[in-house]
């Protein structure tokens, strides 16, 4: 609502620039006749462009949308055990503070420009999830769409849509096991600024990953560079270790990832240990922005496939 009471007044400040324009055209001192042109025409000018873009972002904002899926997830103890295994080795990374999944800071702090404010959500009872059905967390987890329709930019942008069907599940069922805690998430959890909106109309930030409403299926658990390259699929180390993941490019949002084939030089404990303890073998500690933390509570096997995964790319 913020943003389009500031395109109204963009719109009505042009609007009052054209009129003064016009004025000035009728002024019969040259200096002010064209000085005043001249000036509504420069501040004009961009700030239509600026108003233009805004638009564009206001009705990107609001275009995408998802069916939620009819289902009523069965919380086995096997299929919570799961979820808890998902959620702390990739959720708890923008969930948590606090070790439970009651909503994380603002993920727009972390970024270079002010675009808004991105809080993920609490997904205790404490939230709003407790509102929701298993459709829609279902449908906020694969496409980034709220139970009111919403586009939850965040999590679009990132990889959370490629869990597997039967994780997906197991992660409903997890949070649904949940107690009561911490606060609810500011409503919406996504706010773009004007800047934001202008940069989201002109093509500038992250594509939303595309739609999907197929099946998606994972591989047999186990220490295999099949299963490895499953968990990175929905992990999100592409998006700053790159496509590849031979490096960071510039141009992406930071931070600018390594390229992971330096893994080929370690050994698998070696590299499981670095996951643990933020320290490589040659001592370095890894960025707190590498969500090495909740990656490092996978279990061996887990941790075991990554490596053979990484260990298996072709060298850049």
């Amino acid at each position: 609502m913020q943003n389009i009471v500031a395109l109204i007044a963009m719109v009505a400040f042009i609007v009052l620039l054209v009129w003064s324009g016009a004025c000035a055209l009728r002024a019969q001192n040259p200096l002010v006749k064209w000085g005043g042109v001249v000036l509504a025409a420069t501040l004009a000018v961009p700030l239509s462009g600026v108003s233009a873009l805004t638009a564009a972002g206001i009705v990107k904002q609001h275009a995408r949308s998802a069916p939620a899926p009819d289902l009523k997830v069965e919380a086995t103890p096997e299929r919570i055990a799961r979820g808890r295994a998902v959620a702390d080795g990739f959720c708890a990374g923008c969930h948590s503070k606090s070790g439970v999944l009651s909503g994380g800071g603002d993920v727009g702090e972390d970024l270079p420009l002010p675009i808004g404010s991105f809080v993920p959500a609490n997904l205790t009872p404490a939230g709003v999830l407790k509102h929701w059905s298993d459709g829609e967390i279902f449908r906020a987890i694969r496409n980034g769409v709220d139970a009111r329709g919403r586009w939850l930019a965040i999590m679009s942008f990132t990889n959370a849509g490629r869990l597997s069907d039967d994780d997906t599940k197991a992660v409903i069922a997890y949070i649904r096991a949940l107690p009561a805690s911490g606060e609810e998430t500011p409503d919406p959890p996504d706010r773009f600024s004007v800047l934001g909106l202008a940069m989201l109309g002109a093509g500038l930030l992250p594509d939303a990953k595309p739609v999907f409403t197929g099946v998606i299926t994972a591989p047999p658990k186990g220490p295999t560079a099949r299963y490895g390259r499953y968990l990175l699929s929905y992990q999100d180390c592409r998006e700053c270790h790159g496509k590849d993941l031979s490096g960071g490019v510039p141009g992406q949002l930071p931070p600018l990832g390594p390229d992971l084939g330096i893994v080929k030089d370690w050994s698998q404990a070696q590299f499981i240990s670095t996951m643990r303890t933020g320290v490589d073998p040659n001592g370095h500690r890894l960025d707190d922005q590498m969500p090495w933390r909740p990656i490092g509570r996978m279990d061996d096997d887990e941790l075991a496939a990554i490596y053979l995964y990484l260990a298996g790319l072709p060298r850049s």
